[in-house]
């Protein structure tokens, strides 16, 4: 019998009930940090090096189960209806409808990692997993299973807010969601961060693409084609560990400061090991100190001088001449010079590595003489064919025939040797070009060369030439639109065994020698089966901006999709004429910005930034440089348009478009940079000018 007088219990309040289980899951993950930090490691392996190989695994996985205060552990959260069909299998239903204690096993938060509890039951699921796959793909047509999608607003990494769509409810209306894009719109203050909350079907697509395949992504400006890029990687690494640990990943940027811009994205999501590169740095066998002209560089990135290099290494094998005597004992055996030559001939007809035909050439003289010794009666074994290949009249006729050649040397010869250059070249590079590459005073050695980098790129492929090189798991290549057919090769020759992804924008091409179609790129990375994915919506410039910079479209790259942005922003786009001093305009437009949250770039010719640097200077402000961090000190950078490539700021202020579009060797490529410049803004952009704006602006 109830109580008349008893006050009625309140219903549970839902926002105290996440953020206790938000408390519980840290909890969870600091015990599971302990237990790992318990562990007592001696005794338990045989030897001192298997011990230390356990003891780094065991540190790597220590900071893996970090708990980062800045970072929510969990994002959201999939209610799956019972007997529904999750990507992992069946959940079974309840056998009493009305009783919701079975509502755990239908419901999962997602989070960057995995958490379980004292018992193994999982806490958060990594974002990863198949069964948190629904949270970025189900919708009103495609449920998935799931009956209810959670979304969680975070300040200050505080749980403050929840959003729900139920998506089997008919009688709920689409809306779009308002924590989702306040995510999206959050000012961007430090380096790049993940999306892993944000990530949008297409892109999820992406995400989760095998590791057997290379993808290759087209994306606008704000598309989220770097994120989606090294949340692959996490992916991968996350399916398949063990293959991908053994073989290795690589992530290769356009320059330093935009890795340093990138590089806490992938340990935010847990992964620690994956190595970071520049072109330029997989190709560091010779120190640059050079520089080429436009021309030069364009024919030195060419792929024909792949050809000429070939043909080049080819020609330092000899025609045997003389034979070859072999002494062992009384006895001596001798191999005619005929019989050299065809041994050659079949090692050159197998188109190994050089340097692989030269280790097994002393090896097939040694048959040959090994065939002479059983015709006489005698018996030799592997051991006697090994002392034949080391024999001095063997080892002397392998260094005549065949000898060894150092690829800086052979790429020093090719560009200070005329006479040298137009045998191998014939046919190759017309007279001109092979007067373009030639170095007007030659170097005296490869120490002393003044080498550049696409002569850097020349010498990388010779010693592939030599010997093969070492492939890895799996590569990403972000801004790949800039880089040569030569510097392509290079970079697929790391993942020959391997996949890769491919990410850029062909209309952000900004080099002579970019490339002019996806296609012709991943032959050229030895891919040429890649799957070419198009990303068209725009997440991150808003739709004023991304507009008025897609009117260089038709001018610097016809026929590629016009980017749409989903962010409409009223007013985040100013064209300022200035009367008077550009560069106090251009301190008092940036002084103007910094009223507002979030970090500031102003970007200008390359030529300008001298002087805006001691302006900004005599005016109290301390400019970061590109790829320096920001914070809530210091918001303000100053960035020379070549490095603003893959960078973002909430606020930009644009300094003379026409002095940038002057700044390079042809008007397409000037066009290009400038379209870059535009949309590195992701609240508001103000473009200052005291030239008349490039015709093709309108």
């Amino acid at each position: 019998m109830s109580d008349p007088n008893r006050t009625p219990a309140s219903p549970p309040d839902p926002l105290a009930s996440e953020r206790a289980h938000l408390a519980s899951s840290r909890s969870a993950l600091r015990t599971m940090r302990e237990d790992v930090e318990a562990l007592d490691l001696r005794n338990v392996t045989a030897n001192w090096v298997n011990s230390a190989v356990l003891q780094a695994q065991m540190e790597v996985r220590i900071k893996e189960l970090a708990d980062l205060s800045h970072t929510p552990l969990f994002f959201g959260r999939l209610d799956y209806a019972p007997g529904s069909r999750t990507p992992t299998g069946s959940i079974g239903s309840t056998e009493n409808p009305g009783d919701d204690s079975g509502d755990e096993a239908h419901r999962f938060y997602i989070g960057r990692r995995h958490v379980h509890d004292a018992h193994g039951d999982p806490m958060v699921v990594d974002w990863r997993a198949p069964v948190s796959q629904p949270f970025y793909r189900a919708s009103r047509k495609d449920p998935q299973g799931v009956e209810q999608r959670r979304r969680f607003g975070y300040t200050a990494g505080e749980l403050t807010a929840y959003e729900d769509e139920h998506l089997t409810d008919p009688t709920e209306d689409d809306r779009t969601s308002r924590l989702l894009q306040a995510e999206i719109e959050r000012p961007r203050v430090g380096p790049m961060r993940d999306i892993v909350a944000t990530i949008q079907p297409e892109q999820d697509e992406i995400v989760r693409s095998g590791l057997s395949g290379t993808v290759c992504v087209q994306g606008g400006p704000g598309t989220g084609k770097t994120a989606v890029g090294l949340h692959r990687v996490a992916y991968l690494l996350y399916a398949h560990r063990e293959r991908l640990a053994r073989t290795g990943t690589l992530v290769i940027g356009p320059n330093r400061s935009f890795l340093h811009y990138i590089e806490q994205v992938l340990p935010a999501l847990g992964e620690l090991e994956v190595a970071q590169s520049t072109v330029e740095d997989l190709v560091s066998q010779v120190e640059v100190r050079g520089t080429d002209d436009a021309t030069a560089a364009v024919i030195k990135g060419d792929a024909r001088m792949a050809t000429v290099l070939r043909r080049a290494l080819r020609a330092q094998v000899t025609e045997p001449t003389e034979p070859v005597v072999v002494v062992r004992g009384s006895r001596r055996w001798r191999i005619p010079a005929y019989e050299l030559a065809e041994i050659v001939a079949e090692l050159q007809a197998r188109d190994m590595r050089y340097g692989a035909a030269r280790a097994a050439l002393p090896q097939r003289i040694a048959h040959a003489v090994l065939v002479r010794m059983e015709e006489s009666g005698e018996a030799p074994d592997d051991r006697v064919q090994d002392a034949v290949a080391r024999n001095p009249a063997v080892k002397a006729a392998v260094k005549a025939i065949w000898p060894p050649v150092d690829p800086a040397r052979l790429v020093l010869r090719l560009l200070g040797d005329p006479a040298f250059l137009a045998e191998h070249a014939d046919g190759v590079l017309t007279e001109d070009e092979q007067q373009a590459i030639r170095w007007a005073k030659p170097a005296r050695s490869a120490r002393t060369a003044k080498w550049s980098r696409a002569d850097a790129v020349l010498v990388d492929e010779a010693t592939d030439l030599i010997e093969r090189t070492h492939s890895l798991g799996h590569v990403v290549l972000d801004e790949a639109q800039d880089l040569s057919p030569m510097q392509y090769r290079a970079v697929g020759r790391r993942c020959t065994t391997g996949s890769a992804t491919v990410l850029g924008d062909l209309a952000q091409g900004t080099t002579p020698w970019a490339t002019g179609s996806w296609a012709e790129a991943l032959t050229h990375l030895g891919k040429p089966d890649a799957a070419v994915e198009e990303l068209t919506a725009g997440f991150r410039v808003p739709r004023e901006v991304i507009a008025y910079a897609s009117r260089l479209l038709p001018h610097m790259s016809p026929g590629l999709a016009e980017v749409t942005s989903v962010r409409e922003s009223p007013g985040s786009l100013e064209i300022r004429p200035v009367a008077g001093d550009p560069t106090a305009a251009a301190v008092a437009a940036c002084e103007e910005s910094l009223r507002h949250e979030g970090s500031i770039g102003l970007i200008a010719a390359d030529d300008l930034v001298p002087g805006l640097a001691k302006a900004l200077a005599a005016a109290g402000h301390t400019p970061l440089a590109p790829g320096e961090e920001t914070n809530a000190r210091s918001r303000l950078t100053l960035v020379p348009v070549s490095l603003a490539k893959g960078l973002e700021y909430d606020y930009v202020v644009l300094t003379e478009p026409a002095g940038i579009v002057a700044g390079e060797p042809d008007e397409r490529t000037g066009l290009r940079r400038l379209y870059v410049a535009l949309t590195r803004a992701v609240s508001g952009l103000t473009v200052l000018h005291a030239e008349p704006l490039p015709e093709q602006l309108g």
